[in-house]
């Protein structure tokens, strides 16, 4: 059996930027009944859903959910680092 020692190294994470990531998916969640909007990556789609739920019902209360993606890289000084 061999062995190895693996060094602390830093990282980053937060969104993904890359080139084709998706962007934060969005969708509105009524706390009253349990009514979701469609998922969209436009805030209004959901806003404009929940704002007609709410008019269609009365239910005034609602929960935003957001998957947002993220990334993680190698910070300034890990040796995975691009120079």
């Amino acid at each position: 059996m061999s062995r190895a020692v693996i060094t602390a190294a830093l990282w980053t994470i937060g969104p993904d930027r890359e080139e084709g990531a998706s962007p934060p998916i969005r969708q509105s969640e009524c706390t009253t009944c349990g009514w979701q909007s469609v998922a969209s990556t436009r805030q209004e789609v959901t806003d404009i859903a929940a704002m007609e739920h709410a008019g269609r019902t009365n239910h005034l209360s609602y929960r935003e959910v957001v998957t947002a993606f993220l990334r993680v890289v190698p910070a300034r000084g890990n040796p995975k680092a691009v120079r």
